[in-house]
């Protein structure tokens, strides 16, 4: 009795499906490499080597032995020539859809929401107060566990300045901070590559104008995950910051960094949305970046709404959206830290 299945070295199930599919690639890779530089003259039927016969010029399809055949068969190959050149078209405006949907599909998913504070392990906020890097360790601290006391293990107040995290001191210099900087980059940690790319392309910090040196830092930050730099490679295509403006780079950069869930490159690919009367696409991008705590995106949907671009069931869901967001985020520690110093206000 025939099995239906085999066991291959890996010990994976192998269908006779595969077996006969295998079996098909292997005669048609030996077919393939027969004939593959033999060609037959449409008109004439004599075989060539598919580099010294001409082609025709439209469809690219069919092959003749010389010139003089390619002429004769013309008239005839016209209305083959034209399906071909149909077909084509056809084919590659499928492809570009297909490809249109995938990528529609991967920009308007909604992304995962920023990591939770390390240490009250609350979602940090995604206003720039309401979290602060810490450059001894390399953690995003919210802004309530920043404002809030420190104890040592005895449950003893302590000094305030020291890192709520690692309990290291603050550093007493710009040396010393830049030297922390230094170390957080050489341990591939994004938020310190993007922050010495910044120096490097304003020139600041005793670091030299080096567009170069920044842009590959950001490029690096951007790819280990750090939104940011790629929504700032969108700026410097923008206003031509030692490169040379670019609209198809803009939307390049301003799309990495949405999808990697940056809301205000979320926001801005909304107005642009806005600005080009594509309401609904405006739309999708204004609620996503309203999940993720934007009010502008927020004020945005509601001005669509009021202009009657957008319905009463969108702006109803942007709202639903924002508040589930400060549900997320809002906590008793991080209120008092606002009311304390504007400096930590997180909404």
């Amino acid at each position: 009795m025939m099995s239906t299945s085999v066991d291959n070295e890996d010990g994976a199930s192998k269908s006779n499906n595969d077996d006969v599919c295998e079996v098909n690639d292997m005669l048609q890779n030996m077919s393939t490499a027969d004939n593959n530089d033999i060609s037959v003259c449409a008109n004439c039927g004599k075989e060539g080597s598919s580099d010294n016969m001409n082609t025709c010029n439209k469809c690219k399809m069919v092959k003749y032995c010389n010139a003089v055949c390619k002429k004769v068969h013309k008239k005839k190959h016209k209305k083959d020539c034209e399906e071909h050149i149909r077909l084509a078209a056809e084919k590659r405006k499928e492809k570009l859809r297909l490809a249109a949907e995938l990528h529609d599909e991967k920009l308007f998913k909604q992304p995962p929401p920023k990591e939770d504070c390390p240490i009250c392990m609350e979602r940090l906020p995604f206003l720039g107060t309401g979290n602060g890097y810490q450059s001894c360790c390399g953690k995003i601290i919210c802004s309530g566990c920043i404002h809030a006391p420190r104890y040592d293990h005895q449950g003893n107040e302590v000094d305030n300045e020291i890192c709520p995290f690692c309990r290291s001191p603050p550093a007493t210099s710009l040396e010393e901070c830049i030297e922390r900087v230094n170390i957080r980059v050489k341990a591939n940690d994004p938020q310190a590559m993007y922050s010495q790319g910044s120096w490097f392309q304003r020139g600041i910090y005793e670091f030299p104008q080096d567009y170069t040196t920044a842009y590959e830092l950001w490029h690096r930050s951007g790819e280990l995950g750090h939104s940011e730099a790629y929504n700032q490679l969108a700026d410097a295509y923008e206003y031509g910051k030692g490169v040379e403006i670019s609209k198809k780079k803009i939307v390049y950069y301003l799309e990495l960094a949405a999808i990697g869930g940056n809301v205000e490159a979320r926001y801005n690919l909304g107005r642009n949305e806005t600005n080009s009367s594509n309401y609904d696409r405006a739309i999708k991008h204004y609620l996503i970046a309203t999940r993720d705590g934007c009010t502008e995106s927020l004020n945005k949907t509601k001005e669509l709404y009021t202009n009657g671009n957008a319905s009463r069931e969108d702006y109803t869901k942007a709202l639903q959206l924002y508040q589930e967001y400060l549900g997320e985020i809002k906590s008793d520690q991080r209120d008092k830290a606002a009311a304390a110093n504007d400096r930590f206000i997180y909404y």
